[in-house]
């Protein structure tokens, strides 16, 4: 379900993003049908992602690995994650900084998205220029609790109890801000799978607290304030007259015609394709690619059979391998990115993000 949803939407929400930085610019009339175009797409898409979650949850089919996660890395993530939402609102967003000494017992991938729902909302819902704050404390015996404090317009006490409850978004549904009512209880579930709680707190006028508490240990200075970790590698827009070659391997006509669109923009890339994994090999051991593009689903060889057999051949091995696929459910991304792929995107793509991810394969390619 999710790979048959998500291959029609990554058109739609592919092409309109194109449309909207098309030259010319759009027309403010045509501009405000692709807003809403957009808008509605990706809250489809929010949609799926959430009821498909919350289908594999309550069927009893989801098992979690869980390990000691480092708190310290998983906030920095969502920090990232979510300051281009935080900026957008003018919202300022303080995340404690931790010791390496701070771990919980959880999935790593699951707690993520747990965060990055919270920080959302704490976001979404807030007041003009409000802020939003993250706090770990140790709860005792064994367990810490992870608080996120907003300066919203808080909640009533008799929508407290009403919180987790699936589609109802406690009168949200009249004001702008689009949601599915099932962020909440999707992250109440994961919470619960890995031994947790999850809560809130809230008064009314003055804001919202949201926690969630995991089992967790910590070392020495595992809660002490450290300097900032080192920031990502900026990728600037900065091009060689050196013409890169990437290669996308893709069996959706339209998957193809709308990466070739965007990738026409940069005039340092020059693009080859291949419609099925067989052909994808063939012309990655001629032409030797600086980057490659993978559809996972094909028929005949795979992606992940694709990707196999290129690490077998010395030409070849070195090439970063970006998963460019509707298989977007977080246990095919824990394995793609466990089988070998450089980077794991998932349709519909946000253009922005894939050229981003795309440039830092670039750069990586021409490495020694």
């Amino acid at each position: 379900m999710s790979h048959e949803l998500r291959t029609p939407l990554h058109a739609i929400l592919g092409f309109a993003q194109l449309i909207e930085a098309g030259s010319p610019e759009p027309t403010p009339g045509q501009k405000r049908s692709i807003d809403q175009i957009l808008k509605a797409g990706w809250h489809l898409l929010e949609l799926i992602n959430e009821i498909l979650d919350l289908s594999v949850i309550e069927s009893g089919k989801l098992s979690l690995l869980l390990e000691p996660v480092s708190l310290a890395e998983v906030l920095a993530e969502c920090e990232l994650m979510i300051e281009p939402q935080a900026q957008k609102y003018g919202i300022r967003v303080a995340i404690a900084k931790l010791g390496a000494g701070c771990f919980v017992n959880a999935e790593r991938l699951r707690l993520k998205q747990v965060l990055i729902n919270l920080l959302s909302n704490a976001v979404k819902y807030n007041k003009a220029g409000g802020a939003v704050a993250v706090e770990c404390t140790p709860r005792p015996p064994d367990s810490i609790r992870i608080s996120i404090r907003d300066t919203g317009p808080g909640l009533a006490p008799e929508q407290l109890p009403l919180l987790f409850d699936a589609f109802n978004r406690l009168g949200q549904e009249a004001k702008a801000e689009e949601g599915t009512g099932m962020g909440l209880v999707v992250s109440k579930r994961l919470v619960e799978l890995m031994g947790g709680e999850i809560g809130a707190e809230s008064t009314l006028g003055e804001g919202s607290v949201f926690w969630i508490e995991l089992k967790g240990r910590l070392h020495r200075g595992g809660l002490a304030e450290v300097a900032d970790s080192a920031a990502l590698a900026e990728v600037g827009a900065q091009h060689t007259a050196t013409a890169h070659t990437v290669l996308y391997v893709e069996d959706n006509p339209a998957n193809l015609m709308l990466v070739e669109d965007i990738l026409a923009r940069r005039a340092d890339i020059r693009m080859l394709s291949a419609s099925d994994g067989a052909s994808g090999i063939e012309l990655a051991r001629s032409a030797v690619p600086d980057v490659i593009l993978l559809d996972i689903n094909m028929q005949g060889l795979d992606g992940n059979d694709v990707l196999r057999i290129l690490g077998q051949a010395p030409a070849t091995a070195r090439i970063p391998v970006i998963a460019l696929t509707a298989n977007a459910m977080p246990d095919d991304i824990a394995k793609g990115l466990e089988a070998g792929f450089f980077r794991y995107l998932t349709k519909p793509i946000k253009i922005d993000e894939f050229m981003a991810t795309l440039d830092v394969a670039l750069k990586s390619s021409q490495r020694p």
